[in-house]
Protein backbone atom coordinates (compact mmCIF):
# COMPACT_ATOMS: atom_id res chain seq x y z
CA UNK A 1 0.00 0.00 0.00
CA UNK A 2 1.90 2.94 -1.20
CA UNK A 3 2.01 5.91 1.22
CA UNK A 4 -1.11 8.37 0.21
CA UNK A 5 -3.34 5.66 -0.14
CA UNK A 6 -2.51 4.46 3.27
CA UNK A 7 -2.79 8.03 4.65
CA UNK A 8 -6.56 8.10 3.06
CA UNK A 9 -7.53 5.11 4.86
CA UNK A 10 -5.82 6.39 8.23
CA UNK A 11 -8.03 9.55 7.89
CA UNK A 12 -11.23 7.86 7.12
CA UNK A 13 -11.45 5.81 10.13
CA UNK A 14 -11.58 8.53 12.35
CA UNK A 15 -14.43 10.53 10.05
CA UNK A 16 -16.06 7.74 10.04
CA UNK A 17 -16.64 8.18 14.43
CA UNK A 18 -16.54 11.60 14.10
CA UNK A 19 -20.14 11.86 11.43
CA UNK A 20 -21.53 8.76 13.01
CA UNK A 21 -21.49 10.01 16.46
CA UNK A 22 -22.44 13.13 14.78
CA UNK A 23 -25.66 11.94 13.23
CA UNK A 24 -26.75 9.51 15.52
CA UNK A 25 -26.14 11.39 18.90
CA UNK A 26 -29.80 12.76 18.80
CA UNK A 27 -31.94 9.19 17.65
CA UNK A 28 -28.95 7.40 20.23
CA UNK A 29 -27.46 8.98 23.42
CA UNK A 30 -23.86 10.22 22.81
CA UNK A 31 -22.44 7.48 24.16
CA UNK A 32 -24.60 4.96 22.25
CA UNK A 33 -23.23 7.29 19.16
CA UNK A 34 -19.71 6.65 19.83
CA UNK A 35 -20.12 3.10 20.32
CA UNK A 36 -21.90 3.09 17.04
CA UNK A 37 -18.99 5.21 15.54
CA UNK A 38 -15.71 2.95 16.60
CA UNK A 39 -17.77 -0.03 15.33
CA UNK A 40 -17.48 1.25 12.01
CA UNK A 41 -14.12 2.71 12.62
CA UNK A 42 -12.53 -0.13 13.72
CA UNK A 43 -14.91 -2.73 11.10
CA UNK A 44 -13.09 -0.26 8.17
CA UNK A 45 -9.33 -0.24 9.44
CA UNK A 46 -9.78 -4.33 9.63
CA UNK A 47 -11.49 -4.25 5.96
CA UNK A 48 -8.45 -1.59 4.42
CA UNK A 49 -5.73 -2.24 7.24
CA UNK A 50 -3.75 0.84 7.10
CA UNK A 51 -2.38 -0.47 10.31
CA UNK A 52 -2.09 -3.76 11.74
CA UNK A 53 -5.00 -5.70 12.83
CA UNK A 54 -3.92 -5.81 16.36
CA UNK A 55 -3.18 -1.64 16.62
CA UNK A 56 -7.19 -1.38 15.21
CA UNK A 57 -7.59 -3.98 18.24
CA UNK A 58 -6.80 -1.67 20.84
CA UNK A 59 -8.86 1.32 19.46
CA UNK A 60 -11.39 0.71 22.28
CA UNK A 61 -9.30 1.93 24.85
CA UNK A 62 -7.52 4.84 23.08
CA UNK A 63 -10.72 5.99 21.74
CA UNK A 64 -12.53 5.63 25.63
CA UNK A 65 -9.71 6.86 27.19
CA UNK A 66 -10.30 10.20 25.34
CA UNK A 67 -14.09 10.23 24.95
CA UNK A 68 -15.03 8.07 27.94
CA UNK A 69 -17.89 6.60 26.52
CA UNK A 70 -18.34 3.40 29.14
CA UNK A 71 -16.14 2.65 32.25
CA UNK A 72 -12.68 2.96 31.61
CA UNK A 73 -12.28 -0.63 33.55
CA UNK A 74 -15.14 -2.64 31.45
CA UNK A 75 -13.00 -1.83 28.63
CA UNK A 76 -9.30 -2.74 29.73
CA UNK A 77 -10.96 -5.87 31.79
CA UNK A 78 -12.23 -7.70 28.18
CA UNK A 79 -8.47 -7.96 27.18
CA UNK A 80 -7.38 -9.88 30.14
CA UNK A 81 -11.04 -11.96 30.28
CA UNK A 82 -11.39 -15.50 30.51
CA UNK A 83 -11.54 -16.00 27.08
CA UNK A 84 -8.18 -14.56 26.88
CA UNK A 85 -6.94 -16.53 29.88
CA UNK A 86 -8.56 -19.46 28.02
CA UNK A 87 -6.47 -18.60 25.12
CA UNK A 88 -3.10 -18.19 26.78
CA UNK A 89 -3.76 -21.44 28.77
CA UNK A 90 -3.95 -23.18 24.83
CA UNK A 91 -0.63 -21.50 24.14
CA UNK A 92 1.12 -22.62 27.13
CA UNK A 93 -0.05 -26.14 26.41
CA UNK A 94 0.94 -25.97 22.91
CA UNK A 95 4.31 -24.28 23.28
CA UNK A 96 6.46 -26.96 24.16
CA UNK A 97 4.98 -29.04 21.63
CA UNK A 98 7.94 -28.07 18.99
CA UNK A 99 10.82 -28.32 21.24
CA UNK A 100 9.81 -31.71 22.44
CA UNK A 101 8.82 -32.46 19.04
CA UNK A 102 5.11 -33.38 19.61
CA UNK A 103 4.00 -31.20 17.29
CA UNK A 104 5.76 -33.01 14.22
CA UNK A 105 4.50 -36.38 15.35
CA UNK A 106 1.04 -35.48 15.69
CA UNK A 107 0.93 -33.87 12.38
CA UNK A 108 2.36 -36.67 10.66
CA UNK A 109 0.32 -39.24 12.44
CA UNK A 110 -2.78 -36.51 11.12
CA UNK A 111 -1.42 -36.62 7.55
CA UNK A 112 -0.80 -40.41 7.68
CA UNK A 113 -4.88 -41.04 8.76
CA UNK A 114 -6.11 -38.16 6.45
CA UNK A 115 -4.08 -38.09 3.38
CA UNK A 116 -2.77 -35.52 1.88
CA UNK A 117 -5.75 -34.67 -0.55
CA UNK A 118 -7.42 -31.10 0.01
CA UNK A 119 -11.02 -33.05 0.03
CA UNK A 120 -10.14 -35.03 2.72
CA UNK A 121 -8.51 -32.42 4.91
CA UNK A 122 -11.19 -30.22 4.61
CA UNK A 123 -13.60 -32.71 5.57
CA UNK A 124 -11.79 -34.22 8.81
CA UNK A 125 -10.43 -30.64 9.85
CA UNK A 126 -14.14 -29.11 9.46
CA UNK A 127 -16.07 -32.23 11.24
CA UNK A 128 -13.79 -32.26 13.58
CA UNK A 129 -14.45 -28.39 14.71
CA UNK A 130 -17.90 -28.50 14.66
CA UNK A 131 -18.14 -31.36 16.50
CA UNK A 132 -15.45 -30.86 18.94
CA UNK A 133 -17.43 -27.11 19.41
CA UNK A 134 -20.84 -28.39 20.77
CA UNK A 135 -18.83 -29.54 23.45
CA UNK A 136 -15.96 -27.17 24.27
CA UNK A 137 -16.45 -22.90 23.98
CA UNK A 138 -15.27 -22.01 20.08
CA UNK A 139 -12.26 -19.99 20.72
CA UNK A 140 -10.86 -22.84 23.19
CA UNK A 141 -11.47 -25.41 19.67
CA UNK A 142 -9.65 -23.13 17.52
CA UNK A 143 -6.81 -22.09 19.69
CA UNK A 144 -5.43 -25.94 20.22
CA UNK A 145 -6.84 -27.27 16.69
CA UNK A 146 -5.03 -24.03 14.21
CA UNK A 147 -1.04 -24.70 15.59
CA UNK A 148 -2.08 -28.49 15.21
CA UNK A 149 -2.65 -27.56 11.31
CA UNK A 150 -0.32 -25.17 11.55
CA UNK A 151 2.55 -27.98 12.78
CA UNK A 152 0.76 -30.64 10.06
CA UNK A 153 1.72 -27.57 7.68
CA UNK A 154 5.28 -27.26 8.88
CA UNK A 155 6.01 -31.40 9.35
CA UNK A 156 4.46 -31.34 5.16
CA UNK A 157 7.45 -28.93 4.27
CA UNK A 158 5.87 -25.42 4.24
CA UNK A 159 7.31 -22.53 6.44
CA UNK A 160 5.36 -19.35 5.79
CA UNK A 161 1.44 -19.93 6.32
CA UNK A 162 1.02 -16.54 3.92
CA UNK A 163 2.11 -18.34 1.21
CA UNK A 164 0.64 -21.72 2.30
CA UNK A 165 -1.98 -22.42 -0.34
CA UNK A 166 -3.31 -25.09 1.12
CA UNK A 167 -2.94 -23.24 4.49
CA UNK A 168 -6.33 -21.15 3.06
CA UNK A 169 -8.70 -24.25 3.12
CA UNK A 170 -7.59 -25.66 6.51
CA UNK A 171 -7.60 -22.80 8.39
CA UNK A 172 -11.31 -21.64 6.78
CA UNK A 173 -12.31 -25.30 7.91
CA UNK A 174 -11.31 -25.07 11.57
CA UNK A 175 -12.23 -20.98 11.79
CA UNK A 176 -15.20 -21.50 9.96
CA UNK A 177 -15.89 -24.91 11.57
CA UNK A 178 -15.78 -24.17 15.43
CA UNK A 179 -18.64 -21.81 14.69
CA UNK A 180 -21.22 -23.87 13.28
CA UNK A 181 -20.74 -26.48 15.91
CA UNK A 182 -21.58 -23.64 18.49
CA UNK A 183 -25.43 -24.72 17.94
CA UNK A 184 -24.79 -27.84 18.85
CA UNK A 185 -25.24 -28.07 22.24
CA UNK A 186 -25.77 -25.31 25.09
CA UNK A 187 -21.80 -26.04 26.16
CA UNK A 188 -20.55 -24.32 22.69
CA UNK A 189 -20.28 -21.12 24.28
CA UNK A 190 -20.92 -17.87 26.26
CA UNK A 191 -23.52 -16.86 23.75
CA UNK A 192 -25.71 -20.22 24.57
CA UNK A 193 -25.27 -19.92 28.17
CA UNK A 194 -26.92 -16.22 27.38
CA UNK A 195 -29.41 -17.56 25.76
CA UNK A 196 -30.90 -20.12 28.21
CA UNK A 197 -30.25 -17.32 31.07
CA UNK A 198 -32.64 -14.93 29.27
CA UNK A 199 -35.02 -17.86 28.49
CA UNK A 200 -35.01 -19.07 32.04
CA UNK A 201 -35.42 -15.60 33.17
CA UNK A 202 -38.27 -14.80 30.93
CA UNK A 203 -40.47 -18.28 31.33
CA UNK A 204 -39.16 -18.81 35.13
CA UNK A 205 -38.28 -22.37 34.66
CA UNK A 206 -35.11 -24.10 34.61
CA UNK A 207 -34.22 -25.18 30.75
CA UNK A 208 -33.06 -28.38 30.03
CA UNK A 209 -29.91 -28.83 28.28
CA UNK A 210 -31.44 -32.49 26.26
CA UNK A 211 -34.16 -29.57 24.88
CA UNK A 212 -31.47 -27.95 23.08
CA UNK A 213 -29.58 -31.02 21.82
CA UNK A 214 -32.77 -32.74 20.45
CA UNK A 215 -34.45 -29.42 18.83
CA UNK A 216 -31.28 -28.39 17.15
CA UNK A 217 -30.04 -31.51 16.10
CA UNK A 218 -32.06 -31.39 12.36
CA UNK A 219 -30.58 -28.17 11.59
CA UNK A 220 -26.78 -28.77 13.00
CA UNK A 221 -26.50 -31.89 10.63
CA UNK A 222 -28.17 -29.66 7.64
CA UNK A 223 -25.83 -26.39 8.54
CA UNK A 224 -22.76 -28.96 8.75
CA UNK A 225 -23.66 -30.70 5.76
CA UNK A 226 -24.45 -27.01 3.69
CA UNK A 227 -20.82 -25.67 5.14
CA UNK A 228 -18.90 -28.70 3.81
CA UNK A 229 -20.64 -29.06 0.31
CA UNK A 230 -19.61 -25.07 0.28
CA UNK A 231 -16.31 -25.83 1.12
CA UNK A 232 -15.27 -28.61 -0.76
CA UNK A 233 -16.89 -26.09 -3.51
CA UNK A 234 -14.70 -23.41 -3.48
CA UNK A 235 -11.37 -25.56 -2.99
CA UNK A 236 -12.05 -27.75 -5.25
CA UNK A 237 -8.99 -26.88 -7.26
CA UNK A 238 -6.88 -26.67 -4.68
CA UNK A 239 -3.38 -28.05 -4.34
CA UNK A 240 -3.19 -31.26 -2.04
CA UNK A 241 -0.17 -31.19 0.37
CA UNK A 242 3.18 -32.14 -0.46
CA UNK A 243 3.78 -35.79 0.01
CA UNK A 244 2.46 -38.87 -0.60
CA UNK A 245 0.33 -40.80 2.48
CA UNK A 246 2.93 -43.17 2.47
CA UNK A 247 5.70 -41.05 3.06
CA UNK A 248 3.58 -39.63 5.79
CA UNK A 249 3.15 -43.01 7.34
CA UNK A 250 7.29 -43.45 6.84
CA UNK A 251 7.79 -40.70 7.93
CA UNK A 252 6.01 -40.93 11.19
CA UNK A 253 7.35 -44.79 11.77
CA UNK A 254 10.90 -43.35 11.74
CA UNK A 255 10.12 -41.30 15.01
CA UNK A 256 9.97 -43.95 16.84
CA UNK A 257 8.11 -44.67 20.37
CA UNK A 258 7.58 -41.11 22.18
CA UNK A 259 10.04 -39.61 24.38
CA UNK A 260 9.54 -38.66 27.67
CA UNK A 261 9.19 -34.59 27.12
CA UNK A 262 6.82 -35.53 24.50
CA UNK A 263 4.21 -37.72 26.99
CA UNK A 264 4.27 -35.12 29.61
CA UNK A 265 3.27 -32.56 26.88
CA UNK A 266 0.36 -35.08 25.69
CA UNK A 267 -0.69 -35.66 29.36
CA UNK A 268 -1.47 -31.89 30.22
CA UNK A 269 -3.14 -31.65 26.75
CA UNK A 270 -5.38 -34.64 27.37
CA UNK A 271 -5.92 -33.65 31.11
CA UNK A 272 -6.88 -29.85 29.82
CA UNK A 273 -9.65 -31.75 27.41
CA UNK A 274 -10.58 -33.99 29.72
CA UNK A 275 -11.55 -31.16 32.43
CA UNK A 276 -13.45 -29.38 29.87
CA UNK A 277 -15.43 -31.88 28.78
CA UNK A 278 -16.13 -33.37 32.96
CA UNK A 279 -16.46 -29.71 34.08
CA UNK A 280 -20.42 -30.39 34.79
CA UNK A 281 -19.15 -33.25 37.22
CA UNK A 282 -17.37 -31.13 39.19
CA UNK A 283 -18.59 -27.40 38.86
CA UNK A 284 -20.53 -27.91 42.33
CA UNK A 285 -17.60 -28.40 44.21
CA UNK A 286 -15.39 -26.43 42.68
CA UNK A 287 -17.33 -23.73 41.04
CA UNK A 288 -14.44 -21.21 40.31
CA UNK A 289 -12.43 -23.80 37.59
CA UNK A 290 -13.87 -22.84 34.74
CA UNK A 291 -11.98 -24.52 31.70
CA UNK A 292 -10.15 -20.91 31.04
CA UNK A 293 -8.28 -21.85 34.74
CA UNK A 294 -8.19 -25.42 33.54
CA UNK A 295 -6.13 -24.64 30.35
CA UNK A 296 -4.27 -22.02 32.53
CA UNK A 297 -3.18 -24.48 35.50
CA UNK A 298 -2.20 -27.43 32.82
CA UNK A 299 -0.45 -24.44 30.82
CA UNK A 300 1.88 -23.42 33.26
CA UNK A 301 2.56 -26.92 34.36
CA UNK A 302 4.92 -26.89 31.95
CA UNK A 303 6.97 -24.23 33.57
CA UNK A 304 7.21 -27.08 37.00
CA UNK A 305 7.42 -30.25 35.18
CA UNK A 306 10.70 -31.85 34.83
CA UNK A 307 12.49 -32.64 31.33
CA UNK A 308 14.96 -35.45 30.22
CA UNK A 309 17.80 -33.23 30.46
CA UNK A 310 16.95 -32.46 33.88
CA UNK A 311 15.36 -28.81 33.36
CA UNK A 312 12.11 -27.68 33.08
CA UNK A 313 9.91 -28.57 30.11
CA UNK A 314 9.62 -24.96 29.19
CA UNK A 315 11.18 -21.53 30.51
CA UNK A 316 9.22 -18.59 30.71
CA UNK A 317 11.77 -16.76 27.75
CA UNK A 318 10.87 -19.58 25.18
CA UNK A 319 7.12 -19.33 25.89
CA UNK A 320 7.87 -14.91 25.59
CA UNK A 321 9.19 -15.69 22.54
CA UNK A 322 6.33 -18.08 21.02
CA UNK A 323 3.12 -17.08 22.47
CA UNK A 324 0.58 -15.36 20.43
CA UNK A 325 0.55 -12.02 21.86
CA UNK A 326 -1.01 -10.02 18.64
CA UNK A 327 -3.52 -12.74 18.54
CA UNK A 328 -4.82 -12.60 22.13
CA UNK A 329 -5.13 -8.68 21.91
CA UNK A 330 -7.18 -8.75 18.56
CA UNK A 331 -9.55 -11.33 20.23
CA UNK A 332 -9.84 -8.46 23.31
CA UNK A 333 -9.79 -5.59 20.84
CA UNK A 334 -13.26 -7.91 19.87
CA UNK A 335 -14.78 -8.33 23.28
CA UNK A 336 -13.81 -4.63 24.28
CA UNK A 337 -15.80 -3.73 21.01
CA UNK A 338 -18.96 -5.43 21.90
CA UNK A 339 -18.39 -4.15 25.44
CA UNK A 340 -18.94 -0.72 24.38
CA UNK A 341 -21.90 -1.68 21.94
CA UNK A 342 -23.92 -2.68 24.96
CA UNK A 343 -22.77 -0.75 27.92
CA UNK A 344 -23.26 2.69 25.99
CA UNK A 345 -26.79 1.87 25.51
CA UNK A 346 -26.41 1.22 21.23
CA UNK A 347 -27.84 -2.00 21.25
CA UNK A 348 -30.76 -0.62 23.54
CA UNK A 349 -31.40 1.77 20.60
CA UNK A 350 -31.20 -0.91 18.10
CA UNK A 351 -33.24 -2.68 19.56
CA UNK A 352 -36.01 -0.10 19.65
CA UNK A 353 -36.05 0.57 16.53
CA UNK A 354 -36.60 -3.45 15.56
CA UNK A 355 -38.91 -3.41 17.94
CA UNK A 356 -40.83 -0.18 16.56
CA UNK A 357 -41.52 -2.43 13.35
CA UNK A 358 -44.82 -3.65 12.07
CA UNK A 359 -44.15 -7.27 12.29
CA UNK A 360 -47.18 -9.96 13.17
CA UNK A 361 -45.13 -12.78 13.70
CA UNK A 362 -44.49 -14.24 10.24
CA UNK A 363 -42.15 -15.15 7.67
CA UNK A 364 -40.79 -11.35 7.55
CA UNK A 365 -40.45 -11.59 11.45
CA UNK A 366 -38.41 -14.66 10.92
CA UNK A 367 -36.38 -12.93 8.40
CA UNK A 368 -35.57 -9.54 10.08
CA UNK A 369 -34.51 -11.49 13.52
CA UNK A 370 -32.38 -13.93 11.36
CA UNK A 371 -30.83 -11.04 9.25
CA UNK A 372 -30.54 -8.39 12.26
CA UNK A 373 -29.05 -11.42 14.75
CA UNK A 374 -26.25 -12.42 11.50
CA UNK A 375 -25.57 -8.75 11.07
CA UNK A 376 -24.35 -8.26 15.01
CA UNK A 377 -22.59 -11.47 15.25
CA UNK A 378 -20.62 -10.86 11.68
CA UNK A 379 -19.73 -7.61 13.46
CA UNK A 380 -18.93 -8.30 16.58
CA UNK A 381 -19.38 -11.59 18.14
CA UNK A 382 -21.85 -14.20 18.95
CA UNK A 383 -22.17 -13.51 22.79
CA UNK A 384 -22.65 -9.88 21.46
CA UNK A 385 -25.02 -10.86 19.48
CA UNK A 386 -27.19 -13.35 22.12
CA UNK A 387 -27.01 -10.54 24.43
CA UNK A 388 -28.45 -7.84 21.83
CA UNK A 389 -30.83 -10.27 20.00
CA UNK A 390 -32.83 -12.36 22.53
CA UNK A 391 -34.39 -10.02 24.59
CA UNK A 392 -35.24 -8.41 21.80
CA UNK A 393 -37.30 -11.52 20.56
CA UNK A 394 -38.57 -12.30 24.01
CA UNK A 395 -40.01 -8.67 24.18
CA UNK A 396 -41.27 -8.81 20.68
CA UNK A 397 -43.07 -12.07 21.16
CA UNK A 398 -44.64 -11.20 24.93
CA UNK A 399 -45.73 -7.78 23.20
CA UNK A 400 -47.85 -10.04 20.91
CA UNK A 401 -48.71 -12.81 22.87
CA UNK A 402 -46.51 -15.09 20.46
CA UNK A 403 -45.00 -18.70 21.74
CA UNK A 404 -41.63 -17.33 22.07
CA UNK A 405 -39.71 -20.67 22.20
CA UNK A 406 -39.47 -21.05 18.15
CA UNK A 407 -38.28 -17.45 17.74
CA UNK A 408 -36.04 -18.15 20.49
CA UNK A 409 -34.98 -20.83 18.91
CA UNK A 410 -34.61 -19.68 15.25
CA UNK A 411 -32.61 -16.72 16.73
CA UNK A 412 -30.02 -19.10 18.13
CA UNK A 413 -29.61 -20.50 14.83
CA UNK A 414 -28.82 -17.05 13.76
CA UNK A 415 -26.27 -15.78 15.75
CA UNK A 416 -24.01 -18.85 15.98
CA UNK A 417 -21.99 -18.38 13.36
CA UNK A 418 -19.29 -16.29 12.36
CA UNK A 419 -17.34 -16.12 9.40
CA UNK A 420 -16.27 -12.94 7.83
CA UNK A 421 -13.86 -10.10 10.05
CA UNK A 422 -10.97 -11.29 11.86
CA UNK A 423 -12.72 -10.78 15.52
CA UNK A 424 -13.49 -13.36 18.01
CA UNK A 425 -12.42 -16.90 17.24
CA UNK A 426 -11.67 -15.44 13.84
CA UNK A 427 -8.98 -13.94 14.84
CA UNK A 428 -7.24 -16.94 15.60
CA UNK A 429 -6.43 -18.53 11.72
CA UNK A 430 -5.84 -15.20 10.76
CA UNK A 431 -2.89 -14.25 13.45
CA UNK A 432 -1.39 -17.86 12.36
CA UNK A 433 -1.39 -15.96 8.62
CA UNK A 434 -4.66 -16.72 6.54
CA UNK A 435 -4.94 -13.69 5.11
CA UNK A 436 -8.13 -11.64 6.60
CA UNK A 437 -9.23 -10.39 2.97
CA UNK A 438 -10.02 -14.37 1.82
CA UNK A 439 -11.81 -15.03 4.88
CA UNK A 440 -13.99 -12.43 3.81
CA UNK A 441 -14.36 -12.97 0.40
CA UNK A 442 -14.86 -16.46 0.67
CA UNK A 443 -17.32 -16.14 3.84
CA UNK A 444 -19.68 -13.29 2.27
CA UNK A 445 -21.68 -16.46 -0.11
CA UNK A 446 -21.51 -19.07 2.93
CA UNK A 447 -23.23 -15.97 5.31
CA UNK A 448 -25.76 -15.55 2.63
CA UNK A 449 -25.95 -19.40 2.45
CA UNK A 450 -26.37 -20.29 6.12
CA UNK A 451 -28.70 -17.52 6.21
CA UNK A 452 -31.44 -19.06 3.85
CA UNK A 453 -31.07 -22.65 5.86
CA UNK A 454 -31.91 -20.75 9.13
CA UNK A 455 -34.80 -18.97 7.63
CA UNK A 456 -36.03 -21.72 5.73
CA UNK A 457 -34.89 -25.35 8.14
CA UNK A 458 -36.09 -22.74 10.72
CA UNK A 459 -40.11 -22.10 9.45
CA UNK A 460 -40.31 -25.87 8.34
CA UNK A 461 -39.68 -27.00 12.02
CA UNK A 462 -42.17 -24.16 13.26
CA UNK A 463 -44.94 -25.69 10.42
CA UNK A 464 -44.17 -29.33 10.66
CA UNK A 465 -42.52 -30.12 14.01
CA UNK A 466 -44.63 -29.48 16.85
CA UNK A 467 -42.04 -30.10 19.53
CA UNK A 468 -40.21 -27.54 18.27
CA UNK A 469 -42.32 -25.02 19.89
CA UNK A 470 -43.40 -27.22 22.64
CA UNK A 471 -41.60 -27.54 25.86
CA UNK A 472 -44.15 -28.12 28.55
CA UNK A 473 -42.22 -27.30 31.50
CA UNK A 474 -41.74 -23.76 30.12
CA UNK A 475 -44.70 -21.68 30.76
CA UNK A 476 -45.50 -18.70 28.77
Amino acid sequence: MNGKKRLIYLLIGPAIYALITLLLRDSFTLPGAQAVGILLWMIFWWITRPVDMTVTALLPIAVNAVFHVIDMGTVTSQYFSDSIILIFGSCLLTIPWQSTGLDRRVALRILSVIGPTMRSQITVWLLASIVFSTMLPNVAVCALFTPIAVAMLHAAGYEDMKTCKPAVPILLAIGWGVGLGGVGSPLGGAMNVAAISFIEEYTGHEFMYIDWVIRMLPFFVIAAAVSLAYMLFISKHSEPINGTKEYFEKSYSELGPMKHDEKICAALFILALIGAFTRPLFANVLPALAPAYIFLILGCASFIMTAANKGPLMTWEYAQQNTMWGMMLLFGGGLALGKMVNESGASAEIAKVVSSMNLNGGFLTIVIFVVFAVLISEATNSTVSAAVTVPIVLSFTAKLGLNAIPYWFITIMAYNAEFLLPISVRAIPVAYGLDANIMMKKGIPLVLIRMAAVIIVGCALMKFWPAFSNIPYLTM
